[in-house]
């Protein structure tokens, strides 16, 4: 936690906005940015970023414009914000270009607040839809991060071509660490099943293999 020393000059913001003007600023100097650790070019692939997630202004967009998933012939499901709803029909303006139309109720589909964006494992989804799943798993896939845990299975999306992510440094960062303490990884999946095999629980040693 980062605790701001006061200062007389933020008094009207600190009355007006609480702390969260006086945080907001800390998070945002130079110092603060500069003092947070750099991820390695294979740590990229396996750690996320969560500054934006974290962000009350994408949490105050998110709310303010409604934002659910509808039906995409292209995209399979696309952002929309409702506008009107007149029984079962919704009124929907399309994120992307501001088009609005006309679906059925039934068709639409809850969205997950931003601070669930990229989320390691899927099982925390507020929302658990095909349309947040598949979301999540594009959005985790297009920032690089291939494995993703639902629940007790872990989902690995093929990036056709080789990443660092399978070195001596990586195999040693999951050794002997639970699967919540480390990024999803096929590593932490074979080393927590070694373990419980070698205290005798056979119960989540087993591995499964189905087609990609």
């Amino acid at each position: 936690m980062v605790i701001a020393p006061w200062d007389p000059r933020l008094a009207p913001e600190r009355s007006r906005y609480g702390l969260c003007c006086t945080y907001y600023m800390i998070i945002s100097s130079p110092e603060f940015k500069m003092s947070k650790k750099a991820l390695s070019e294979d740590e990229k692939f396996l750690f996320l970023d969560k500054d934006f997630i974290n962000s009350p202004v994408a949490q105050a967009d998110w709310a303010a414009k409604k934002l659910v998933w509808i039906p995409s012939e292209k995209h399979g499901f696309e952002a929309a914000s409702i506008k009107e709803e007149h029984g079962d029909e919704v009124l929907v303006e399309l994120s992307d270009n501001g088009k609005k139309v006309t679906v059925n109720k039934d068709d639409i589909q809850k969205m997950n607040p931003p601070k669930f964006s990229k989320v390691e494992d899927m099982a925390e989804l507020t929302c658990l839809n095909e349309a947040s799943v598949l979301h999540n798993l594009r959005e985790r896939y297009f920032s690089g991060l291939i494995y993703t845990y639902s629940g007790l299975f872990c989902v690995v999306v093929n990036p056709y071509k080789m990443l660092p992510i399978y070195s001596e440094k990586i195999i040693e960062m999951y050794k002997g660490k639970k699967r919540h303490e480390v990024p999803p990884h096929i590593y932490s999946i074979t080393d927590n099943a070694y373990r419980n095999m070698m205290q005798g629980d056979y119960r989540w040693t087993h591995a499964s293999n189905s087609p990609s």
